[in-house]
């Protein structure tokens, strides 16, 4: 029986046109060895599989050649070609470091080096997975390395390019080699499979490039595991089925279910995938891919971007024409939020699942009958809410729950209008009863309107900018200053995002009453007292309507030198926490405390 030989190896290229992939560089080294410009050093970095080993291998065959040829290819008909050929070379040294990275492997392997070639030009030492020599043997190779004798060359090899000591990368020629893209491999698997009599399906070495990952030895393994597998005739659903790959039809399938949301198909076909071994984290991270294709393919100048077969990628076209580009962008986010939470959640499948929830209703109006209220109504219903007072509140959510979130405008001092008698359900009787012990409660006596409630724009924002500065609503109550510096860091609490900074500023300010109801508050600086002087009617309104209180008057002024206290240290505070209170020092002694 005829020995075996895997792909990998028995298709290794033997030439520089061989090589796939990889054009400028191989075009680079066929240059040196037409201009006979050869470095002492080099260094080929890249991904697994896409060929450096092979391409020093080459090089080092075509720079011992006795003949080259005029493209600076090797003639493979010379002896020294036929000696590399047949594995009896000794002027080309393989050495691998993941085995031999020792001090005393690389001192052996520097007195090779003195001694010149018999045949040849060149003494080659290849030294694959460089980057696992120790820190010592490096610095046992730095001399050699960098003052070589005239007939030695280095060609360095490595996947981890980073690990290099840069005084090592700074004495060699860098060669970056790329990752192989899907046609490119597609191309040299079927140049295979004719070599081998074996029939395919163009996606079946779809399915295979993308599996390899962009690394040609890893296709060509896949593809003899396929190849023994199908018996010679590779087709789509034998490969899917022997490398355990989800079908590319279920996510074209998702994608449809979820722009017609369509969410219980969603979850059945969730369900499906999971009883066929498929883990949950394997279909978001394939669904994230398929959906990233999709916008892609969108675009003209996005398609090259899309490494996948011509039959592939006019179904990608055909979907991207239905799928909006709001909606891509939400999917990839979802999911990338999925991925980001899959390794720590306690329950995986039900994150996957609320995942495909949120997909299938990203296309769905907020208003969709049967959706029910959608979290954005339910949002702003709760802000309205947190600014206004408990009689308002109860009004307004009666309002919201008779018009369907809508409270109609009505104008001021004029009564809410009686609901229609509909069943009350379980989460609006509580509000249905609150509305009907306040239902001669008048609105203008809180200087409030459902129109006010209704179209503010600076929801619960924390200042009230929506009466006039004189708006008077009768009310006079006293207030402590306790009362006050409540409603004062209740106010800072609820300013908006774009006001964070000088809420911050605010919070450290301490306003007094210097006689009721006159309020005083001192600024440390005179930027800051500028700022707060452009806000200052808004915050006066704010405390007045808190305070209930509408002869509020705020006095802002500039703190005197011997006012100002300068900011303890968090060592300095905690001295002082301990000075005026004995058990917490007790305490701290006796737990030992201290402050970093």
């Amino acid at each position: 029986m005829k020995e075996y030989i895997v792909s990998a190896r028995k298709y290794r290229p033997g030439s520089f046109d061989a090589v796939v992939g990889q054009t400028a560089l191989t075009t680079t080294l066929k240059n040196a060895v037409k201009s006979g410009k050869l470095a002492h050093a080099y260094l080929f970095c890249g991904p697994r599989g896409v060929g450096k080993t092979t391409c020093a291998r080459i090089f080092a065959k075509a720079i011992n050649c006795q003949n080259p040829t005029a493209e600076g290819e090797a003639c493979n008909e010379c002896e020294s070609c036929k000696a590399f050929n047949e594995g009896r070379s000794y002027n080309i040294f393989e050495l691998d470091a993941a085995s031999n990275n020792s001090v005393e492997n690389i001192k052996a392997l520097m007195e090779q080096t003195r001694i010149p070639p018999q045949v040849g030009k060149y003494k080659v030492f290849i030294i694959d997975e460089v980057h696992m020599l120790s820190t010592a043997a490096f610095n046992a190779f730095l001399k050699t390395l960098e003052e070589p004798p005239a007939h030695v060359i280095f060609i360095l090899a490595t996947t981890e390019k980073h690990k290099i000591l840069p005084t090592i990368i700074s004495r060699c020629q860098i060669y970056d080699f790329e990752r192989m893209t899907v046609p490119n491999i597609i191309r040299q698997l079927k140049m295979v499979a004719e070599g081998e009599g074996i029939t395919y399906e163009e996606e079946a070495l779809n399915v295979i490039a993308e599996k390899a990952d962009g690394g040609m030895r890893d296709a060509l393994s896949v593809f003899d595991q396929a190849a023994s597998f199908c018996q010679g005739n590779i087709t789509y659903k034998k490969v899917i089925e022997d490398l355990n790959v989800l079908d590319a039809d279920n996510y074209f399938r998702i994608v449809e279910l979820c722009l017609e949301n369509k969410t219980a198909e969603v979850m059945a076909l969730l369900n499906d995938i999971i009883n066929k071994g498929f883990d949950g984290s394997h279909l978001i991270s394939g669904l994230a891919v398929h959906v990233r294709n999709v916008l892609m393919a969108k675009d003209e100048q996005t398609l090259p971007l899309l490494q996948t077969s011509e039959r592939q990628m006019e179904r990608y076209k055909e979907q991207a024409k239905k799928c909006p580009a709001k909606f891509l962008y939400n999917a990839l986010k979802l999911m990338n939020d999925c991925d980001i939470n899959y390794r720590q959640s306690g329950n995986k499948r039900l994150l996957v699942e609320l995942t495909l929830i949120e997909m299938s209703q990203l296309t769905q109006p907020d208003d969709a009958a049967g959706s029910g209220r959608g979290p954005k109504r339910l949002k702003t219903l709760f802000k309205r809410l947190a600014n206004v007072r408990p009689t308002e509140a109860s009004q307004v959510a009666e309002a919201e729950v008779r018009n369907g979130g809508n409270a109609t405008e009505q104008k001021e001092d004029t009564e809410p209008q009686k609901a229609e008698h509909q069943p009350a359900t379980a989460a609006s009787t509580p509000v249905r009863t609150a509305a009907k012990s306040l239902k001669g409660l008048k609105l203008g006596r809180f200087g409030k309107t459902f129109n006010n409630l209704r179209n503010r724009d600076d929801d619960a924002e924390g200042i009230d900018d929506g009466l006039p500065d004189n708006h008077d609503t009768g009310e006079r109550n006293e207030f402590t200053e306790e009362q006050l510096l409540t409603q004062w860091m209740a106010m800072c609490n609820r300013m908006p995002q774009e006001m964070t900074g000088i809420a911050a500023r605010l919070k450290n300010m301490t306003p007094v009453i210097t006689e009721l109801p006159n309020v005083e508050v001192v600024v440390e600086n005179q930027i800051l007292l500028d700022d707060v002087q452009k806000i200052k009617t808004r915050i006066r309104k704010t405390l007045a309507l808190a305070l209930k209180n509408s002869e509020l008057t705020l006095t802002l002024r500039l703190a005197k030198p011997e006012e100002i206290k300068r900011v303890l240290t968090n060592h300095e505070r905690f001295e002082e926490l301990k000075q005026g209170n004995k058990a917490f020092e007790k305490l701290s002694n006796l737990l030992q405390l201290e402050v970093n």
